[in-house]
């Protein structure tokens, strides 16, 4: 770890987005404080009893577990990365979902904490009156939440992304940054055949089909660009050397 995220620190990164953090706030601590660097926002589920990903199922803490260990890093930002599709189908679905980072919003601030949502492209699957799940979603949580957009997987779930940067407003506080050329179909869709990460087609920033550059000026209070790939088309730490070179080029960050 520690040699990774100084490696990171030498691209000249200043901060990163911890993942699978709960067992390890030690060390992760002690990591980014020996290589510089912060982790502000990271990924923890706060909404499922069981973490499903494209490569394995993580099983999840409790909310106040993961506050605990996010506090002892020094973030600022639990961001719960993937809530299934079924329940992104129905309205009592999106409704609960919603419920429970409301309440979990409560019990992060306690610990000085605020909490947000990273969408994939199962939350654009489904319309309620003409609004997607998401957007009913966007509706429901309080203003508290805060929304981190991967921008790759809402052009996937067939989004006008730099509209949808515009409809979130001022509690898009991160966004990720991945490019490529979205799948044919949503992979997420029910019935559509299983896939893992390495069947994506991404790439490093500006060169897909992602409109990042559009999308980030869209943006009005967005605080953190985080690179970063399902399947990084070559050597990770090039590939993110190159997105970051193309972010300082576009004035995109700094």
């Amino acid at each position: 770890m520690h040699g990774s995220l100084e490696r990171l620190a030498q691209i000249g990164l200043q901060h990163v987005e911890a993942f699978d953090f709960v067992g390890r706030p030690r060390q992760i601590r002690e990591a980014l404080d020996a290589t510089g660097l912060t982790s502000p926002t990271g990924h923890a589920p706060l909404l499922s009893d069981e973490l499903w990903t494209p490569d394995g199922s993580i099983p999840t803490p409790s909310n106040e577990v993961v506050f605990e260990a996010a506090a002892e890093i020094g973030m600022q930002v639990v961001i719960d990365p993937m809530v299934p599709t079924e329940r992104w189908l129905t309205e009592d679905g999106v409704k609960d979902t919603a419920e429970r980072l409301n309440t979990a919003a409560q019990k992060a601030a306690e610990y000085g904490l605020a909490v947000g949502y990273h969408n994939h492209a199962q939350e654009f699957l489904a319309d309620f009156d003409g609004k997607t799940a998401y957007q009913r979603f966007l509706e429901l949580t309080d203003d508290a939440v805060q929304i981190e957009l991967d921008l790759f997987w809402a052009l996937v779930g067939g989004q006008d992304v730099v509209g949808l940067v515009r409809e979130i407003g001022p509690r898009l506080t991160a966004i990720h940054v991945k490019d490529g050329v979205a799948p044919a179909s949503n992979p997420f869709a029910p019935g559509a055949p299983a896939f893992t990460s390495d069947s994506l087609d991404q790439r490093h920033a500006g060169e897909g089909d992602v409109p990042t550059v559009e999308a980030m000026q869209a943006a009005t209070q967005v605080q953190y660009a985080v690179i970063e790939y399902d399947h990084a088309p070559g050597d990770v730490f090039t590939d993110i050397a190159d997105s970051h070179r193309f972010l300082l080029e576009k004035g995109l960050a700094r």
